[in-house]
């Protein structure tokens, strides 16, 4: 029986059952949590020494473009409009399965080292069946958890092809997925859709693509907002058709009206909120607060590493302060003064990028909190770092000071995939050049091709 045991840490266990320990041990045996309470007599076990560290649920990213890890920082400056032109008519459009491979591979490695051990890899460069089983086969080779939600590229048609709006999803590609690599609903890497939605399809193809997705029992993930609506009043028919509910995962969200924002809540749909990028880039201010005056919390996703950073801990704080600022000028508008207290405590902030991510993937049973039974995903944080010495309140110290160079160790289903500051990986060099070639020759392609036009 393999067993490990962190002995004498804070944890933050997100289980209200167990609450926080200022001294506590978690017993990890088999690949899952055994229990978790201070004095667990556990000598047979490897013993990690937790003084001076805080152990935490491992992170969820509900959110994530990973084949796009290969062009880091080249669209930080770009607008939507610009994103939607220069990347997926552009330099997506360059990618081979080698580059989906590696990007995949190396954006997935960041982020257990950033913390995270479950990735939404929601793919949508994949035009043949091999870029698609290159994607896969990076999420599986780095060992995070994951969910590999697959897409359609969204190239401009050439001539005689339909607009990509006008393309159902793939139900073949999908079944191919479920019978070979994916099979295993409950294994590390699993399957979920990520269509197009009303708002970048027909409602031809968006009916196609929910009742594939609820047949098959996939989750669907689609993108709302930027730019009008290729199907206005498309949710409306999709509801009466019955065919939203817990399945069914909006990302971004920033134009929906209120009527209809509460009409999903309502079916159970979750909602998963890039902050940074939305902001960055011209979708709107997240939807963060407009969810939680609804009784509902958002998941938290990084969204585009061609544009940001890939820290989830960043996001979080992204999605927490701007939706103070904003309550705090309404509270101003309309009283005169700022909120006697803070409208959103920092714990919140923590359950976005741990418990509400497990349960949009519909794994709460699973993952998500430390909690005996479920999955050994944890994060063991250097609390004895300068930057976060000395811990008066644990929770504050993860959500608001934490950063990568805080980020001890990481564990997924009770492996060490980080240790002591380093990630347990073989060949990282090599990955990394691959990585690098793979960048430098699409920006060298695309600008090339853009010489020429000119």
């Amino acid at each position: 029986m393999q067993r490990t045991l962190i002995r004498s840490a804070t944890i933050i266990s997100m289980d209200a059952s167990i609450g926080d320990l200022r001294a506590g041990d978690v017993l990890v045996e088999n690949g899952r949590i055994a229990d978790v309470r201070p004095g667990i007599d556990a000598s047979d076990a490897e013993i990690v020494d937790g003084r001076g560290r805080i152990v935490i649920p491992g992170l969820i990213n509900a959110h994530m473009h990973t084949w796009q890890t290969a062009l880091r920082g080249y669209a930080a400056n770009w607008t939507l409009l610009e994103y939607f032109r220069r990347m997926h008519a552009g330099l997506a459009t360059l990618f081979g399965p080698d580059d989906i491979y590696i990007a995949t591979l190396a954006g997935a490695l960041n982020q257990i080292n950033c913390g995270a051990t479950t990735l939404v890899d929601w793919c949508h460069n994949n035009p043949t069946p091999a870029h698609t089983d290159a994607a896969v086969r990076g999420l599986i080779e780095s060992g995070i958890r994951a969910a590999f939600f697959h897409g359609s590229p969204k190239p401009e048609p050439k001539p005689g092809e339909p607009h990509f709006s006008e393309v159902p999803h793939p139900r073949r590609e999908v079944e191919r997925l479920l019978a070979g690599p994916l099979a295993d609903r409950n294994g590390l890497v699993t399957l979920g859709l990520a269509i197009l939605g009303p708002h970048y399809s027909t409602l031809e193809v968006s009916m196609h693509d929910f009742r594939l997705a609820r047949e098959l029992g996939l989750i669907a993930s689609m993108h709302q907002g930027g730019g009008p609506a290729k199907t206005p009043g498309g949710w409306e028919k999709l509801i009466e058709a019955g065919l939203v509910g817990p399945h069914v995962n909006i990302v971004h969200g920033n134009d929906l009206p209120d009527e209809l924002l509460q009409r999903l809540i309502d079916l159970g749909a979750s909602f998963s909120v890039t902050p940074e990028n939305e902001m960055i880039q011209g979708h709107g201010f997240p939807i963060t607060g407009r969810l939680l005056k609804r009784g509902v919390r958002p998941t938290i996703g990084i969204d585009l590493e061609s544009v940001l950073a890939g820290d989830l801990f960043s996001a979080a704080r992204v999605a927490l302060s701007m939706q103070r600022a904003l309550d705090n000028a309404e509270s101003r508008k309309s009283q005169g003064t700022i909120p006697a207290t803070t409208t959103i405590p920092a714990r919140e902030a923590l359950r976005w990028i741990t418990t509400e991510g497990a349960r949009m993937l519909g794994r709460e049973s699973q993952i998500g909190s430390l909690t005996p039974g479920k999955l050994a995903d944890l994060v063991v944080i250097n609390a004895d770092d300068l930057n976060l010495f000395p811990v008066h309140d644990p929770v504050a110290t993860v959500v608001m000071q934490t950063s990568l160079a805080n980020i001890e160790s990481v564990m997924i289903g009770g492996c060490w995939k980080k240790r002591n500051g380093k990630l347990l990986v073989d060949g990282l060099a090599q990955k990394k050049e691959l990585l690098a070639r793979s960048g430098q020759r699409l920006v060298q392609d695309i600008e090339r091709q853009g010489h020429a036009a000119r």
